[in-house]
């Protein structure tokens, strides 16, 4: 299950709960100026300036929310539609704004119309807009929806916004965009719990708190991700050499004749070449983690095993890159593909790697794993020099 369908749900069962009743009417008030305060800080620490506007856009209507009860005037109901129908639009707004267009003019009149909105809201409340006020809860179409507690109007902003959100994170697939849609349904469950009390509190919060994850796991996972190739980093290699058990072994893999490759075919086809390296090595056998130790060389670690047992699945790992190939995109190729497509006269050209590897193991029990490292390199280099595309050890 997704974390934000966890979170969601956990927020939910504690808002149904009867005996955690009254610890959450406590702590709702709370509750936001621990996860709002504590998200911008971090937005603004790792330069996160989308989650950060859309966590203060979130903290900005909790707070309308609670300064305008929907239920004891005409300004909070009208209050409540404008937020209701603003809400789901703004935050389908900064799901698609990239990160980096903060900064740009683009960025910038999203910027406007979000500090614009409050203004809009409040020119509103004048008595001589008060039809345009109540045509924000205006009904469309005379259906019974017992459940529904927002006006018709903001169902269909919600729907329009979830509909953009969903299709941002099926062409981007990161952590965020699947937050932001999390996001967007704790807005939804905020506001149609009636936008007051304990229950609009909590799931407009949880919504926000579910953006604080998604920045924490991207940060998280730009520091011990190797961005080319997926695989963790070589900081992340570093964390795992602290939890190895007294038998091990440290596999180092590197590519054979890159440089020369780079040199030919120009440095996008040995980014390809390095993904395709990663790709296989994530299918390993024998329990082994590979990891981007750096430029063309690779780690792969056997927790367990010691040089001796790794060496059949080093094998089968160097003959499984060997075996496999690639068409190497010429320089000249568009970057669309045009409407009438012309075949390029030198044909497509197959390009196929190998590798060279070396492998160590602890020669003792108090052996450091760097100095296991530094040996599985001196292996690496014999296989290099008795001719390459081998394994030693």
């Amino acid at each position: 299950m997704a974390p934000g369908a966890v979170l969601l749900l956990g927020a939910t069962v504690v808002l149904q709960s009867a005996s955690l009743r009254e610890a959450v009417t406590v702590s709702a008030p709370v509750y936001p100026w621990i996860v709002f305060g504590a998200g911008l800080l971090l937005g603004w620490r790792f330069n996160r300036s989308q989650l950060a506007v859309a966590l203060a856009v979130l903290f900005a209507a909790n707070r309308a929310l609670a300064a305008f009860p929907p239920d004891a005037s005409s300004t909070g109901r009208t209050v409540f539609a404008a937020i209701a129908l603003l809400l789901p639009l703004d935050l389908a707004l900064l799901a698609w704004l990239a990160e980096r267009s903060i900064v740009l003019w683009s960025g910038r009149l999203v910027l406007g119309v979000l500090l614009a909105e409050p203004l809009a809201v409040a020119l509103l409340l004048r008595p001589e807009l008060a039809d345009l006020a109540r045509g924000l809860d205006r009904v469309f179409v005379s259906v019974a929806l017992p459940w529904l507690r927002i006006p018709q109007l903001a169902l269909l902003a919600f729907v329009a916004a979830l509909s953009l959100v969903g299709l941002r994170f099926f062409t981007r697939r990161t952590v965020i965009q699947s937050n932001f849609v999390w996001t967007l349904i704790a807005a939804f469950l905020a506001l149609n719990s009636g936008g007051t009390g304990a229950a609009s509190t909590v799931y407009l919060t949880t919504g926000g708190l579910l953006l604080v994850v998604s920045l924490i796991e991207t940060s998280h996972r730009m520091a011990f991700s190797d961005e080319l190739t997926g695989l963790p980093s070589r900081r992340a290699l570093t964390d795992a050499l602290l939890r190895l058990p007294e038998v091990y072994a440290i596999a180092m893999v590197d590519i054979d004749h890159f440089k020369k490759l780079n040199d030919q075919y120009g440095h996008a086809v040995g980014d390809q070449v390095l993904r395709l390296i990663g790709t296989t090595l994530t299918r390993t056998e024998g329990g082994g983690r590979p990891f981007r130790y750096g430029g063309e060389e690779f780690a792969v670690l056997f927790p367990g095993k010691a040089a001796e047992e790794a060496v059949p699945y080093l094998e089968d790992l160097r003959e499984a890159i060997e075996a496999s190939s690639f068409v190497v995109r010429g320089r000249d190729r568009p970057t669309r593909r045009p409407d009438k497509p012309v075949r390029s006269a030198g044909g497509r050209k197959s390009l196929s790697v190998t590798v060279s590897i070396g492998v160590a193991e602890p020669d003792d029990l108090d052996a450091d794993p760097e100095d296991v490292i530094r040996t599985a390199d001196q292996a690496l280099y014999r296989a290099k020099r008795t001719g390459r595309n081998r394994v030693c050890s």
